[in-house]
């Protein structure tokens, strides 16, 4: 689906694929392991870039960070409210539109575990639009999973 409304060719799936697993790899390594030339590779890596489709941004590794992190689902009737609030907290990293049960997912973090209680208390239970909260602690990741977090706390009043 993807490579049909970007159009995305087997090239440039490499070229995204061998960035995602290396960021920091050069056009003229990656030129080698998808046997073009290196100006090629830059042209498409350009093209992709441009087309918004690769973006590069810088994060915090969870699995390095001494920071607790949950899942939230949310039922809400103004997700969109909710989504606002988000953007408004550093402690509320992303939100989710969804399907299901639920028809939000937001992650939070908070560098002590009951602190992610009264944020999500604070934000998202005592919001009048909000039916249903569920909130589960994130144990591990599979892979290294960058976090484009804001870490100065005291831009939220909800601490």
């Amino acid at each position: 689906m993807i490579s049909q409304s970007f159009r995305i060719d087997e090239i440039d799936q490499k070229i995204v694929r061998l960035i995602q697993q290396e960021p920091n790899l050069t056009h003229t390594e990656i030129a080698t392991h998808v046997s073009r030339s290196q100006p090629t590779v830059g042209m498409r890596i350009r093209k992709l870039e441009d087309s918004g489709v690769l973006q590069f941004q810088a994060g915090i590794s969870m699995q390095k960070i001494d920071l607790y992190f949950a899942k939230v689902d949310i039922l809400t009737n103004k997700p969109e409210t909710i989504m606002n609030i988000v953007k408004s907290c550093p402690f509320l990293i992303n939100a989710f539109r969804t399907s299901g049960d639920f028809n939000l997912i937001v992650l939070v973090a908070s560098f002590q575990i009951e602190d992610l209680d009264k944020i999500i208390n604070y934000h998202i239970r005592n919001n009048k639009d909000v039916v249903k909260v569920n909130m589960e602690i994130i144990t591990d990741v599979a892979d290294e999973y960058l976090i484009p977090l804001n870490i100065i706390y005291e831009e939220c009043c909800c601490h």
